[in-house]
């Protein structure tokens, strides 16, 4: 498990960046420990590595979040997804 501050440096997020993605809902279930703070596996830094790849191909926060639902859904949203990324910021 890492802390906060371990995940933002393992995904190159600023602290405040990785709180609102996890505010916003983009890191589905995100642990917390005894004192309420978060809590991340690798599961989670995978997700936030991809999340930040969305962000670098230009994604705002409306897709990123189309993005997630979609993936939630599992291989059936595939081609939903392909389109989410093939579509180029004008």
């Amino acid at each position: 498990m890492y802390s906060m501050k371990q995940a933002c440096h393992k995904t190159e997020l600023s602290y405040e960046t990785l709180k609102f993605y996890c505010n916003q809902g983009l890191v589905p279930n995100v642990k917390r420990v005894h004192n309420n703070r978060r809590v991340f596996d690798d599961r989670d830094i995978a997700w936030i590595q991809s999340l930040n790849c969305l962000k670098n191909c230009g994604k705002g926060i409306t897709e990123m979040k189309e993005y997630i639902d979609l993936s939630m859904k599992g291989e059936a949203s595939i081609p939903e997804r392909k389109r989410i990324l093939s579509v180029k910021k004008r």
